[in-house]
């Protein structure tokens, strides 16, 4: 069993654990993800590890409550047991000094940034962070962003906080200003990282993209993550996560993802039915 010794709530549906596994603790690389059953009789989910203390054999799981599983998770509470934590799973993050990288976080993605961030700074490049969500009760993790980057951008779509606008728009006006940016990284609701992906695209910049959010099983078997890069058949839990977003065939992607939505919808609803 996997014991959770700290838990903190990041928004209204964002939660972050601290749980006991020390295993993967010492093993676990930046871009790496577990994945987990909440109880015995669970599907399993995958959720990036945020961060990882081998000293303290613990991992950070930061995660959205929008279905049923996550549901049942962030109810957990300090001390309760999550039934299985398989990992680390997935290809880590290639680090190279790129010089200079632009992280893009959108929403919860910005946990999955923060230890990327961490590790390619550490790699030597300067790193520059952009940041964003609806509105300002939903940006997390700022102070941790803006002690593992160099610079930090935050936005929000209502102008509640930080900037008006979509990290796209910050990101254009960073390109804009003839600064040269080795790679970017982005990370968050697939839209977006489309979004990212043909934006630097009409710049020549190598950029790379996290699929994490299409994975369902984390091992290949159920198909749910294929996806076509470059032409050729990928699955995104055991060939990715993290792909070249310029030969990612966005398309297919969104429709993919949106294969169960009629399911997830009942499951919700029969658990808020029988409580």
């Amino acid at each position: 069993m996997n014991r959770i010794i700290s838990k903190q709530r990041l928004s209204e549906n964002v939660v972050r654990l601290e749980v006991k596994a020390p295993v993967i603790a010492a093993h676990a690389k930046a871009g790496q993800f577990v994945v987990l059953r909440v109880n015995e009789n669970g599907e399993r989910i995958p959720l990036t590890i945020a961060s990882f203390d081998e000293a303290a054999g613990s991992i950070s799981l930061i995660f959205q409550e929008v279905g049923t599983t996550t549901k049942l998770l962030g109810a957990l509470e300090v001390n309760d047991n999550i039934s299985d934590i398989v990992g680390p799973l997935g290809h880590p993050t290639e680090l190279t000094n790129y010089g200079t990288v632009i992280l893009v976080g959108g929403g919860v993605g910005v946990a999955e940034a923060l230890p990327v961030a961490t590790a390619l700074r550490k790699a030597g490049n300067r790193v520059i962070g952009i940041t964003g969500a609806r509105t300002k009760n939903l940006i997390i993790l700022e102070a941790e962003m803006k002690a593992a980057c160099d610079e930090v951008f935050v936005m929000t779509d209502d102008g509640s906080y930080g900037k008006k606008g979509f990290v796209t728009e910050q990101l254009q006006e960073l390109l804009g200003k003839k600064i040269t940016v080795g790679m970017v990284y982005a990370i968050g609701p697939v839209p977006m990282m489309r979004a990212v992906a043909d934006l630097t695209k009409n710049y020549g910049i190598k950029t790379i993209v996290s699929l994490n959010p299409i994975m369902l099983d984390g091992t290949g078997m159920c198909g749910v993550c294929r996806c076509s890069i470059a032409g050729k058949t990928k699955f995104a839990c055991v060939d990715g996560p993290e792909f070249d977003g310029h030969q990612v065939d966005w398309k297919e992607l969104i429709a993919r993802q949106s294969t169960f939505k009629t399911q997830e919808k009942q499951s919700f609803e029969r658990m808020k039915t029988n409580g």
